[in-house]
């Protein structure tokens, strides 16, 4: 597999492992988070060869944006990668909402721009639709920053179809980040029809399904976190997913990697994904996941696997 590929119709070249960064600076998602260790994390990636860097305001409320700012303008390389970030969030009286108005995100562009020290976003996603503002009316916004060189891609993420189509009409998307993943493949029947034929580039989030296709989970293991209330995580549909783990564990002993780089190798496969952006804690997990890169799955491999997770 070759070390950059196009992100959809956008003209900008990304190496297909990117680094997602909940993890930097995301005090709101994980407790006990070291800033430094969090920029360790995105410096190892810059090192390693990872140019495509997937941040938002809200993983720490821009603390993420500022540590990945830091560590950019640290190594003089701005130039040589691809920041992606995303907005749509306020707090108001301590309440987490959605604003998609062009006023709000212009001015969100502008916050992340300072807090990132950079005069240009590579790809900026509205986060989340706010249902009330007009789709078309906020990528317009949007529009008229990639006019000016304020962004240079324009991403969704969290629309659903409808929702996607009608932001999509002018035709000014270049990227939608949803769900999608072995466990979870109802993208297939909708979002990723539309986004191949739309030449979109779909990036997955939760690649490895909060850590149950990456195979380090055994039967008997119970979760007292978000896990404790995900279906496939629960009871017989546990033991059955754990089941079809086992097969992608005998194709990834074969070729002498990991459950997960199987996984996300699979991914890579699918029409529309260009890129997947596994997230990390610790800097050899960075590492890790470029092992990606080296697997090669034949066809009848990548028909079994779908098959498996049908």
């Amino acid at each position: 597999m070759k070390n950059q590929t196009q992100l959809g119709k956008t003209g900008i070249y990304i190496n297909p492992i990117g680094l997602g960064t909940n993890a930097v600076g995301g005090h709101n998602y994980f407790s006990n988070l070291d800033d430094e260790v969090g920029k360790e994390l995105v410096r190892t990636a810059i090192r390693s060869g990872i140019n495509f860097i997937d941040t938002a305001y809200i993983y720490g409320l821009g603390r993420s944006e500022e540590l990945i700012g830091e560590v950019i303008k640290e190594t003089g390389k701005r130039n040589d990668i691809i920041l992606a970030t995303k907005g749509s969030m306020k707090v108001v009286n301590g309440e987490i909402q959605n604003d998609n108005t062009p006023s709000f995100l212009k001015q969100e562009v502008e916050n992340s721009l300072k807090r990132l020290k950079t005069d240009y976003l590579d790809l900026y996603y509205i986060h989340y639709p706010d249902g009330v503002t007009p789709g078309y009316e906020a990528v317009g916004a949007l529009k008229e920053l990639k006019d000016q060189g304020k962004i240079r891609a324009i991403g969704l993420s969290n629309f659903s179809l409808v929702q996607l189509k009608e932001a999509n009409r002018d035709g000014y998307v270049d990227v939608y980040q949803g769900e999608y993943n072995l466990i979870n493949r109802s993208a297939e029947t909708e979002i990723l029809p539309y986004t191949s034929k739309q030449s979109i580039s779909f990036i997955p989030f939760f690649p490895l399904a909060s850590g149950l296709l990456a195979g380090k989970y055994t039967k008997d293991m119970t979760f007292n976190d978000l896990r404790a209330n995900m279906p496939h995580f629960q009871g017989e549909a546990f033991e059955k997913n754990l089941e079809k783990v086992e097969i992608l564990r005998e194709i990834a002993h074969a070729k002498q990697v990991e459950v997960a780089h199987i996984v996300l190798a699979w991914y890579l496969t699918r029409p529309s994904i260009d890129a997947v952006i596994p997230g990390a804690k610790h800097a050899d997990q960075v590492l890790n996941n470029l092992r990606t890169l080296d697997v090669q799955l034949t066809s009848d491999e990548i028909t079994r696997i779908a098959h498996v997770f049908q």
